[in-house]
């Protein structure tokens, strides 16, 4: 039986793509990483993750594919997954594209934004883990170019933004707040101080702005917030606020 996955509607209607977001459930883990852990670096069994994401992979219902992940570092380099990929030495990047048929690129999320994106008609997919510092320093651009280098269409471009916090559960010192406005402007209006006593950021509605304002063919909103649904997703704010380990879901996309 396949793990719960949510997707898309307007990729899930292109031809050859497939893809999914995953929540928590439907794995091996036990513990606090109870079930669908993919992270190997946050203290579960080895063993566990390989299952979890195998199980993953099959959900997408296009056979056992090898999956490309990435060393995500906050930053926004954008990796581009070419024939010399070595799916066992992971590159620092928080961004994956390609072209190639027969691979998933994968992202992992604990509170941060995954982005999914494809141009059906060009062939090219993307993903990418948008983080308040990857947000504000533009990884979501950065990834579109790199499929455009590839050969894609902005405007034929379908962009999912996965299950993140909200901007009701992410509360943010002063500090971070003045850097934000200081070194991103265009990040500023993100920032929510009413109703709150210290202020809020906004993270997935930077991101639909953003997805937006570059032109994207399509942009979607997939899932619910990670901290209020504790039961549903990972969610490291969560964890931390009740003295636990966070374990990260996994975010696929592939071509035909």
């Amino acid at each position: 039986m396949h793990p719960p996955v949510e997707k898309s509607p307007a990729i899930t209607a292109a031809a050859a793509i497939r893809h999914g977001f995953f929540g928590r459930r439907g794995g091996v883990s036990e513990g606090e990483f109870a079930s669908l852990n993919a992270s190997r670096s946050v203290g579960d069994d080895a063993a566990n993750v390989v299952d979890n994401v195998h199980r993953a992979v099959m959900a997408l219902k296009g056979g056992p594919i090898e999956v490309a992940l990435a060393t995500q570092v906050h930053g926004t380099h954008v990796h581009i997954v070419d024939k010399a990929f070595d799916l066992q030495h992971r590159p620092e990047a928080d961004a994956m594209v390609t072209n190639r048929s027969g691979i998933a690129l994968g992202i992992l999320t604990a509170d941060c934004a995954p982005i999914l994106l494809a141009d059906p008609k060009a062939g090219i997919i993307g993903a990418a883990h948008a983080g308040w510092k990857g947000a504000v320093g533009g990884i979501l651009a950065d990834t579109v170019a790199a499929m455009e280098q590839l050969g894609a269409s902005r405007a034929n471009i379908i962009a999912a933004i996965g299950p993140a916090i909200s901007v009701e559960n992410y509360e943010i010192g002063e500090e971070m707040a003045k850097e934000i406005r200081t070194r991103f402007p265009d990040a500023a209006d993100f920032i929510i101080t009413d109703g709150w006593p210290k202020p809020h950021f906004d993270v997935p509605g930077l991101v639909l702005a953003q997805a937006k304002s570059l032109g994207i063919g399509t942009v979607e909103s997939v899932g619910g917030c990670t901290y209020a649904n504790p039961d549903l997703y990972f969610s490291h704010r969560h964890s931390t606020h009740n003295n636990t380990r966070a374990g990260r879901q996994i975010a696929l996309i592939a071509r035909g």
